[in-house]
């Protein structure tokens, strides 16, 4: 499948409806995942109603690490066989994560100011996930900055490459250090701790939140392609 779709003409002709499928499933996810999450859920018996930010909170860190992840599985593949499309990937998913990474943090100073009695902490898995922000915003910059894309392209999968070294210690950092975050809920030895009712509507809310990088990833790719095209058409006319 991914070497089918590496071909630009065939990923053109799938990401033209693939991405409003994406789009019209994050939309439905949304639309039963948040009542559910806001309204329909149980408050926690020591957090209260506090804990419907997890809802938004949990899932957006789980996918500021996962697209993270991609981008660095693409930057391999573009750096080792050049591919255009693969650097293309890796860029398009990247300020969706960088949006991602920023919830996270927006959401988790929000929950932690009432339940922790303060915005901020520098523990291990608050610092991790800033650095992960920054590495977002440092790419991104890196692909701005230099003019050359073919360069940019191969310094940017080198950054992302590097960066990759801090998804493990944002998920090992509650094992590793003493800190104000709570352990693993759900993937630990022994099962979930989180309750049937609450795991719905956090399943759901992270399938929307997957759905949403899909669609928003397909849409910057399209984007990207017919913006190189309509510069390889202007530099033709330029030259005829």
């Amino acid at each position: 499948m991914l070497s089918y779709l590496a071909n630009p003409q065939r990923f053109m002709g799938f990401s033209a409806w693939a991405a409003p499928l994406f789009a019209v499933l994050a939309f439905v996810l949304f639309a039963v995942g948040l009542p559910w999450a806001l309204f329909y859920s149980p408050a926690d018996y020591q957090q209260g109603e506090t804990v419907r930010i997890m809802y938004v909170h949990v899932p957006a860190a789980w996918w500021a690490m996962g697209v993270y992840a991609f981008m660095g599985g693409a930057s391999f593949v573009g750096l080792v066989w050049r591919h255009v499309l693969a650097d293309i990937a890796a860029r398009a998913a990247a300020p969706v994560g960088a949006v991602f990474a920023g919830v996270c943090l927006v959401t988790g100073s929000l929950w932690g100011a009432p339940t922790w009695g303060t915005w901020w902490e520098w523990d291990g898995r608050l610092t991790s996930m800033l650095a992960l922000f920054i590495i977002y915003l440092g790419y991104l910059a890196l692909w701005s900055a230099v003019e050359d894309e073919e360069k940019a392209a191969r310094l940017a999968a080198i950054l992302c490459l590097v960066g990759l070294i801090n998804l493990p210690i944002i998920k090992f950092s509650v094992d590793w250090w003493s800190t104000l975050h709570q352990p693993a809920s759900i993937m630990r030895s022994g099962g979930s701790a989180i309750d049937p009712s609450m795991m719905g509507p956090l399943l759901t809310m992270a399938g929307a939140f997957l759905a949403l990088f899909g669609a928003l990833t397909l849409y910057n790719m399209r984007a990207a392609i017919f913006r190189r095209r309509v510069e390889a058409a202007e530099l033709r006319g330029a030259g005829a």
